[in-house]
């Protein structure tokens, strides 16, 4: 039976990257809240930004059923920052009788800063669509991001 797979991790610890990787070897459906973000709003979408995240996330969770219906496993690239947010995809997944697995990426803090440093450079240069990490994004993620237990992960990537 299809899959879904959570990929859980800060951000630039290399989700997308992972993700990609994961899609190319199993043939998986990779659905990215920021693919769609930045299509419609490129680098800002104002004051409404959490809002659009949150209505895309509810669209891709009934589309990820459909997909896993239809017999492909399915990869969300978004960071499950928050514990809550794990809790909800794995109750979504029981409900409507999915497997699904939590794939933390766990990076050290020097690769961390280097990353967003090489992320930013290469978005500003015009060489890759993802937002860039400022000071604000980099508070506001901080302060939002909570580890995963041991307990609440299946894979953990280093």
């Amino acid at each position: 039976m299809a899959k879904l797979i959570l990929i859980c991790g800060k951000l630039c610890s290399g989700k997308t990257t992972y993700a990609k990787r994961l899609q190319a070897d199993s043939g998986a459906v990779l659905l990215s809240v920021d693919e769609i973000m930045l299509a419609i709003f490129g680098q800002d979408a104002g004051e409404r930004h959490d809002e659009y995240t949150e209505k895309i996330q509810r669209f891709l969770f009934d589309k990820a059923v459909e997909i896993i219906n239809a017999g492909a496993d399915v990869i969300f690239d978004w960071g499950f920052w928050q514990k809550a947010r794990r809790d909800y995809a794995r109750e979504f997944c029981k409900s409507h009788g999915i497997t699904c697995e939590v794939h933390y990426l766990d990076v050290e803090p020097v690769v961390w800063r280097e990353r967003i440093e090489r992320r930013n450079s290469e978005v500003r240069a015009g060489n890759e669509s993802a937002y860039v990490v400022d000071g604000g994004l980099l508070a506001k993620f901080e302060g939002l991001f909570e580890e995963p237990e041991l307990g609440e992960v299946d894979v953990v990537v280093k």
